[in-house]
């Protein structure tokens, strides 16, 4: 056993629950039972509002695209050029007066082909699956939730029955973030593709992929445990889900050891003048890869199709039929997806190939996200609970942060660091944030105020609370939360003293949602007189000071 590994996977979780345990029932506490904060989970649920805010804060700008419609004189085969700019230098117009300005510029100017220039492109294959990866292409090409895919890759690794072969593991472990393949694996699928495709279809030297710097390489790559099962053949023993995944796990491994796809590429100069157009169409010369897979895209658009050109030669004329001038504006970053969340967690460093998935569901779980279509936003909790986090407990939803603990850890994997003085380091300052948390959000009146509005008094409601720097002494609670029957609201107002809660008034109040608006109206008229007071230092101070009092 490798006690470094050990070491590595237990202060891990120690951290998970230092966070997770002292945290969450602040949380319920000062917001809502049943919420809950993690070291990765609200770093998730920061990167859905962060990306909210961008898309609420973006300006759209107005930009234009002009298209040519030549016809060949001698083929008499018409084709789209794009304008380019002028004497040599790139120009995008940014209003319809810009474009019909170039229009008369050229006026009646001949076209003319310039240059051609005809490559072969070569495109390699997707690597191996990744358990991030695999999470991220489910989602796109077979609309599963990570929690999903995790699931049926589960039982492709633990056995299926297949006829004929009895209880038979189809993959590799599951989760991973390698790419090594062994070379058993890469031989099979040599002699699978030389078999079914020929010599032109395997690549002149076996292909062997390294993991980025920071993988724990524990794993091999997600990959069939054996290539020669095809998915046609025992799709008969595999439910619909098992089928088309396993199909997806098969087909890329059989990919990343094929050949390059090769695409025959013919791009065109045209000149008018002192104007220049650009035309250009690819087209499949060789399959390679491609005859088994193909890996989708993230966003909605798809790639530019390049249309077919006519046989061009240099310094033939070209006849203009039309001119296509067309209004764009920009567009805000896109909301996350299942996949590009997993992928951006991935490339910031935040959690580990075995915690994408449960961050994902969590957060749903939780309402700090909902799904919008496909794409993931965060609700009016989410938005609150990450405000609260980032003002008490920066560090733990700081993206940076989270990334160097990942890099501490790893360094207790490596042996060069003990992993208590990474739980050490980390606990000063969180016991420090997690004081003050107590003290200072325990009075967030705001937050509360703001809940209350948006979520439409569904909520424990806890109000105007003033507590003193030890977090002993609180006067003043309001206490307004629906009863068992969730038709009555119970309103109570009490004292915390040393010696416990002192109850100093109660009622149920029938009309609940007038109750709660009274105290949001009581809330709103005192909000700034309160933040004021949360924001003032007390360092100094002997004791916190009352809204209204001056040090």
């Amino acid at each position: 056993i490798d006690q470094d590994l050990v070491d590595a996977q237990q202060a891990r979780r120690v951290l998970d629950r230092i966070v997770g345990y002292q945290l969450s029932p602040l949380l319920w506490k000062k917001v809502r039972r049943g919420l809950s904060a993690g070291r990765v989970q609200s770093v998730a649920v920061r990167m859905v509002d962060d990306r909210e805010k961008e898309i609420q804060a973006f300006e759209a700008q107005e930009y234009w695209t002009l298209d040519a419609d030549l016809t060949d004189e001698a083929t008499h085969k018409t084709f789209e050029a794009h304008y380019y700019g002028k004497d040599g230098k790139k120009v995008e117009p940014t209003s319809g007066e810009q474009v019909d300005g170039i229009i008369a510029d050229i006026g009646d100017k001949s076209f003319a082909v310039t240059n051609i220039k005809r490559t072969d492109k070569q495109r390699s294959p997707s690597l191996p699956f990744t358990t991030s990866t695999l999470q991220q292409e489910a989602s796109r090409k077979l609309n599963m939730t990570p929690r999903r895919t995790m699931a049926i890759a589960q039982q492709l690794y633990e056995g299926v029955d297949i006829t004929g072969e009895g209880t038979v593991g189809l993959i590799t472990y599951m989760r991973t973030d390698s790419l090594r393949i062994s070379e058993e694996a890469i031989a099979a699928a040599k002699t699978f593709i030389l078999g079914r495709y020929g010599q032109s279809y395997y690549p002149k030297t076996a292909r062997h992929y390294k993991a980025k710097a920071g993988a724990q390489d524990a794993h091999e790559a997600i990959r069939p445990s054996n290539v020669n099962l095809t998915p046609e053949q025992i799709k008969g023993d595999l439910t619909g889900e098992q089928y088309r995944l396993y199909r997806l796990i098969w087909s890329r491994f059989l990919a990343s050891q094929m050949a390059n796809a090769v695409y025959d590429s013919v791009s065109a100069q045209i000149m008018a003048g002192e104007h220049e157009f650009h035309a250009s169409a690819s087209n499949l010369k060789f399959s390679g890869y491609t005859a088994v897979y193909e890996e989708s895209r993230d966003d909605d658009s798809k790639e530019e199709k390049e249309g077919t050109l006519p046989p061009l030669v240099e310094g033939q004329g070209l006849t203009l039929e039309a001119y296509t001038p067309l209004q764009h504006f920009t567009q805000p970053p896109a909301r996350y997806t299942d996949a590009t969340l997993i992928r951006a967690m991935e490339q910031n460093g935040i959690g580990r190939p075995s915690t994408y998935a449960p961050t994902v569901s969590t957060i749903l779980d939780r309402e700090y996200v909902i799904k919008d279509g496909k794409y993931l936003r965060p609700t009016p909790l989410g938005e609150v609970v990450t405000g609260l986090m980032e003002e008490r407990f920066p560090d733990i939803v700081d993206m940076k942060f989270t990334a160097r603990m990942e890099e501490k850890l790893d360094t207790v994997e490596e042996g060069k660091t003990a992993w208590k003085d990474v739980i050490r380091d980390f606990y000063g300052g969180f016991e420090r944030d997690l004081a003050t948390g107590r003290v200072l959000s325990t009075t967030h009146e705001n937050v509360a105020y703001r809940i209350c509005r948006k979520l439409d008094f569904d909520i424990l409601l806890t109000g105007h609370q003033h507590m003193s720097v030890d977090g002993q002494y609180v006067h003043g609670t309001y206490v307004v939360q629906p009863l068992e029957n969730a038709k009555e609201y119970h309103y109570l107002e009490a004292e915390r003293t040393k010696d416990g809660l002192v109850v100093r008034s109660e009622k149920r109040v029938a009309d609940g949602a007038n109750a709660v608006g009274a105290l949001c109206e009581k809330y709103a008229a005192e909000e700034e007189r309160v933040q004021s007071w949360l924001d003032q230092p007390i360092g100094h101070l002997s004791r916190a000071l009352l809204p209204g009092e001056k040090a």
